[in-house]
């Protein structure tokens, strides 16, 4: 990850120092230019299997064992129940930039024809994450009041369907980049508790490893930016309602 942080800062440094003119044509594109070998090198890195430790989750028992994973919380001035019903309600238009940043991920055309409600395509006033499991995610396990845990196939093999039911997520087969995202309430005193939210991706074989593997270390800082907005929303919801 360093590396690919590393390559996107020299590419920004270079491009504000062109459009700034504080760099000389020349010397920006070598800015630029060693920027993406930086990125390119981090993202052909290996990514080494980890596995969870500490006291277990439900995302313990869903992906035990992963190769990439990013890990976010906030605190919140709400009671558990309070932060729960937040995660559940929340929409992608109370989430900063969620809607610009997945756009980037996949653009289309404003006077095009709408395609489904999806994670990537959310409406603004609808629970995200009642979009994200009527299309390409899948519940897969739920405490209520306490966790949830959504996961999908982000890698699958050309002409398998999407996960839709848990039992498809926890069959390992070649091919496959399972990913796996929770949000999880720890209650901290009265009307106080912790919301922390954790996704997990293990790919099944050596190639789908390989494979995202780039796309994760070139996605993650704009992931990492909307896991830490959806937070803020959480929070701002479940303190609106005290």
């Amino acid at each position: 990850m360093a590396l690919v942080d590393a390559g996107i800062a020299g590419i920004a440094a270079g491009a504000l120092g062109l459009l700034s003119r504080t760099l000389n044509p020349r010397r920006a594109g070598k800015l630029i230019g060693l920027g993406g070998l930086l990125g390119l090198a981090g993202a052909a890195l290996p990514a080494p299997v980890r596995r969870a430790r500490g006291a277990p989750v439900l995302l313990d028992i869903v992906l035990p064992s992963y190769e990439f994973r990013e890990f976010h919380e906030t605190r919140v001035n709400a009671s558990p129940e309070r932060a729960y019903e937040a995660i559940l309600g929340v929409t992608a238009g109370e989430i900063r930039l969620f809607q610009t940043l997945t756009w980037l991920r996949s653009p289309r055309l404003p006077w095009g024809k709408p395609g489904p409600s999806t994670i990537l395509n959310a409406p603004a006033d609808r629970p995200i994450l009642d979009v994200a499991t009527s299309w390409e995610f899948c519940k897969l396990v739920e405490a209520p009041g306490i966790e949830i845990v959504v996961g999908m196939a982000v890698i699958r093999p050309r002409g398998t369907p999407p996960i839709s039911a848990p039992a498809d997520f926890f069959t390992s087969k070649p091919g496959y980049a399972l990913a796996a995202m929770n949000f999880r309430i720890e209650y901290e005193g009265a009307d106080q508790c912790r919301v922390t939210t954790e996704t997990r991706v293990h790919a099944t074989d050596a190639v789908s490893r390989r494979l995202f593997a780039g796309y994760w270390r070139l996605i993650y800082p704009g992931s990492s930016f909307i896991r830490v907005e959806w937070l803020r929303a959480i929070r701002r919801r479940a303190e609106s309602q005290v």
